[in-house]
């Protein structure tokens, strides 16, 4: 494998992979805006391959209290895919679809969890349908699980769970415009060092 670790990625790489998250983040943004029946768009974004205390630092603080849904990629590339709530989008896709606005995600009841959840999945899996067409690679996705803990804590997981491989997380960042507003979110897309290498075997860079 030419890549042993996330950090050896070049620029080409990272210019590749931002290419392909800019048409993915497109669609994930069309599917919102379908969902929510009102104009979504996404500034294009950025790809950085980040410490653990970097990627806390792009998104928010370490004990801030977020919601993050997670689903596990399989079959060609294998991982997770990971996409962070922070408050003021999650007022703003839930004030849009259930009409609630909450001060804190604690506030939160079953239901609104529930619809969080799915809003979550839906990001993930219109972006990971638009990577599977511009690659050409098959992605088998789980079912969603989500939950609303610190962000230090929630960041952790990733880490625990490929740290044997590599102690850096690749951090797609872009925001979700509405109504003039740029909302912050937190994107991870997290191959296995294998499935990373395919990805780009795939798309021509050896």
């Amino acid at each position: 494998m030419r890549l042993k670790r996330y950090e050896d990625m070049n620029l080409q790489d990272l210019d590749v992979m931002k290419e392909i998250s800019s048409i993915g983040t497109s669609h994930a943004a069309t599917s919102l805006s379908k969902l929510l029946q009102k104009e979504v768009r996404i500034t294009i974004p950025e790809v950085s391959i980040l410490s653990f205390d970097e990627t806390v630092d792009r998104i928010g603080q370490v004990e801030e209290l977020v919601a993050a849904t997670l689903v596990q990629m399989s079959n060609e590339v294998n991982g997770l895919m990971l996409f962070i709530f922070k408050l003021d989008l999650a007022n703003a896709v839930l004030g849009k679809l259930i009409g609630k606005h909450y001060e804190s995600f604690e506030d939160m009841d079953e239901m609104d969890y529930s619809a969080l959840e799915e809003i979550g999945n839906i990001i993930i899996c219109s972006y990971v349908n638009a990577f599977t067409q511009l690659v050409q690679v098959e992605i088998d996705l789980s079912v969603p699980s989500s939950t609303i803990n610190m962000l230090g804590g929630i960041l952790t997981v990733p880490i625990a769970e490929y740290g044997y491989e590599t102690d850096k997380l690749m951090y797609i960042n872009a925001e979700f415009i509405m109504d003039g507003e740029r909302l912050s979110d937190g994107l991870l897309m997290l191959p296995d060092i294998q499935s990373l290498n395919h990805i780009l075997g795939k798309l021509g860079i050896s």
